[in-house]
């Protein structure tokens, strides 16, 4: 069995290959997914299984701790591993980095999305978060839409997106922190949601014909990043109808509530890889939740086995 760290493979993998290995997992048999959540104080254990008939079968197991970033020295919220079995003998084949396969399968997910239902001509990409997933939604999206002439930051905090845009334009690229919420998303072709908020935020009257949302945060049942409106006025997909429905709170409670029906969800990766559903024309507004699952943790990290392999 190979031990695949973080250093191992991260500088080998592309954006691009991500989200092609993403789509090949999507034209297989549906997956088997189960999960498994245990809790203390706070702190949790989150254990994710998922089965894929001609492609293998994954674990990934993670802890959650909160106050980890608080210790001296500060460590990651989340850490874990998922360790890939081969499905012809079940022999375990692989232990890769949980916070590797998090980080290219989050921002995969979501520009494999875009790159099936946003306009190809995108030109203006806003991001509304400031964390380490803003960090990798800006090199996903430079790299599969090289279009792009601006990408904008916004944050709650002005002072983190602002530092996170620094960083960027230190390194060449146009990346600028913006404090108007409204006026910034109604001048962007692309808006993209990675936060931690639990109220909505976006709200579905700022958006303009033609753009793609792209909503990444809201993972529990409480959250929600986007207003009914969002919801309503946009069409509406998910990377997976079985890990959203029932689970994810930007999905189930305007469901729950009668503001949308499940009829409202237009399809899946599923179905929009096989190319049954799609964008309805150059005006729709569409909308995508992005809402994990380990089926996705088993594309990506056997992509990555694969990768560290052929390279030796």
């Amino acid at each position: 069995m190979r031990v695949i760290a973080f250093a191992d493979a991260d500088g080998l993998l592309s954006w691009t290959s991500v989200a092609d290995a993403i789509a090949a997992g999507h034209r297989l048999p549906a997956p088997e997914i189960g999960d498994m959540l245990l809790s203390s104080d706070g702190r949790s254990l989150l254990n994710r299984a998922a089965w894929i008939p001609g492609l293998g079968i994954a674990l990934k197991s993670v802890t959650v701790y909160p106050d980890n970033p608080r210790q001296d020295p500060p460590l990651p919220t989340v850490q874990g591993s998922v360790l890939v079995f081969d499905e012809a003998s079940g022999a375990p084949v692989a232990l890769v980095d949980g916070i590797l396969v998090t980080k290219w399968k989050t921002a995969g997910d979501s520009v494999l999305g875009a790159r099936l239902l946003a306009r190809p001509d995108s030109r203006r990409l806003l991001i509304c978060g400031a964390g380490a997933l803003a960090r990798s939604l800006v090199a996903a999206y430079r790299e599969v839409f090289p279009g792009l002439d601006e990408i904008r930051i916004w944050n709650r905090t002005p002072e983190k997106a602002a530092q996170l845009a620094a960083e960027w334009q230190a390194e060449g690229i146009a990346v600028r922190a913006v404090t108007d919420l409204p006026a910034a998303v109604a001048d962007s072709d692309i808006v993209s949601t990675a936060t931690m908020a639990v109220e909505p935020f976006l709200e579905g009257a700022w958006l303009r014909p033609g753009t793609h949302v792209d909503l990444i945060g809201a993972y529990r049942p409480d959250m929600r990043e986007a207003d009914d409106a969002v919801l309503t006025r946009g069409e509406l997909f998910v990377d997976s109808r079985r890990t959203t429905i029932g689970h994810i709170g930007e999905i189930e409670i305007p469901l729950r509530r009668g503001v949308i029906d499940a009829a409202a969800i237009r399809g899946d990766l599923a179905e929009l890889v096989s190319g049954k559903v799609g964008r309805s024309g150059p005006d729709a507004i569409t909308v995508f939740k992005n809402g994990g699952g380990a089926h996705l943790d088993l594309m990506v990290a056997d992509l990555i086995r694969r990768t560290v392999t052929a390279l030796g």
